[in-house]
């Protein structure tokens, strides 16, 4: 068995100084988000979500980043999925962008809603017949019997709507409107850069560095 202790893995790709980052994080987190697409990472859009349940227990799972702006981060899911629940009843969250490659991390808190029904339309119809089916065909979160009960469901679905499934009524987007993103640059000796912005009082983002 491999000595987990004895792994080591030094940072010396880059740096993340407050003089050579934006003001702005958006504007921060559109150059990285940029240099990870062009450095061509695999998935370099995959985040983890984590959310919170009633009794306060947190649950992380990946999902795609498929829209940011202003307004802040969006992404699709079955509203009756384990974090749709959880979102239901605790409406903040964080996300998170681990680049391994580029030893980076980028972490967003932040109040989370849903996407309108015309933007979760317009969303859904971009969607290759597959993936809109199995909008459909999974009861996401739920106890199935077998694989067997997605392939059947996928079929029947299929054969219900032929070429034009609609959205079903349960899938949609959600967007997190963030409040803190934190920008993780690893470096040498475990001395890494950390800068967070944080909303102050008069919505103004305020950029601090964080000790590692």
């Amino acid at each position: 068995m491999t000595d987990l202790a004895t792994l080591r893995k030094n940072y010396e790709r880059g740096k993340l100084s407050e003089h050579a980052s934006h003001a702005d994080p958006l504007a921060q987190f559109a150059q990285w988000f940029e240099e990870a697409l062009a450095a061509q990472l695999p998935e370099p859009n995959a985040m983890t979500l984590a959310t919170v349940d009633e009794r306060q227990r947190p649950s992380t799972r990946i999902v795609l980043i498929k829209g940011y702006d202003e307004h802040g981060l969006s992404w699709f899911t079955n509203y009756e999925s384990r974090k749709g629940r959880e979102l239901a009843s605790n409406p903040w969250a964080a996300l998170q962008f681990h680049w391994v490659e580029l030893e980076r991390v980028v972490r967003i808190e932040g109040r989370v809603e849903k996407l309108t029904e015309t933007e979760s339309d317009a969303y859904y119809a971009s969607r290759p017949l597959d993936s809109r089916l199995g909008a459909w065909a999974s009861p996401q979160s739920q106890v199935i019997a077998d694989r067997g009960v997605l392939v059947a469901n996928a079929a029947h679905y299929a054969a219900r709507f032929l070429l034009d499934p609609p959205r079903p009524p349960h899938w949609g987007g959600y967007r997190l409107r963030p409040d803190t993103w934190e920008f993780w640059q690893g470096r040498k000796s475990r001395l890494h850069d950390r800068l967070r912005y944080r909303l102050d009082d008069s919505r103004q983002w305020i950029r601090e560095r964080l000790a590692p």
